[in-house]
């Protein structure tokens, strides 16, 4: 049997990378680290990855990949993206194996977080 391959990095866009630095650093405790003007790379995510500018957005109803994140406590993970810029697109609700909100970043990307309770 051959080894897997597996996600190693994402790539998002963003409009405002200070801004997505900021929102993501608060929200979620991502760490950044600054690649000239237009590049942001984030770790302690799960998953490495970065921001890229871009006048783009990623939506899940135009066919984007979604990003799920994790949390032990959806709700206060729900309270944190509204209090630091993030808006709710989706509110909490269940499916097989949990519950789930989608929520939208300050620059206009779908993503959503699970939790199992």
């Amino acid at each position: 049997m051959s080894a897997s391959t597996p996600i190693s990095y994402i790539e998002l866009a963003a409009n405002d990378l200070s801004l997505i630095k900021e929102f993501y650093s608060k929200a979620f405790n991502w760490e950044f680290e600054d690649y000239g003007p237009e590049y942001i790379a984030f770790s302690n995510a799960g998953v490495a990855g970065g921001f890229y500018y871009a006048q783009l957005n990623a939506d899940a109803n135009k066919g984007s990949a979604l990003i799920v994140l994790h949390s032990e406590d959806l709700q206060g993970c729900l309270e944190k993206v509204v209090a630091y810029g993030g808006s709710i697109k989706t509110d909490i609700f269940d499916f097989p194996g949990g519950k789930r909100f989608h929520f939208l970043d300050p620059c206009n990307n779908e993503l959503a977080v699970w939790s199992s309770e």
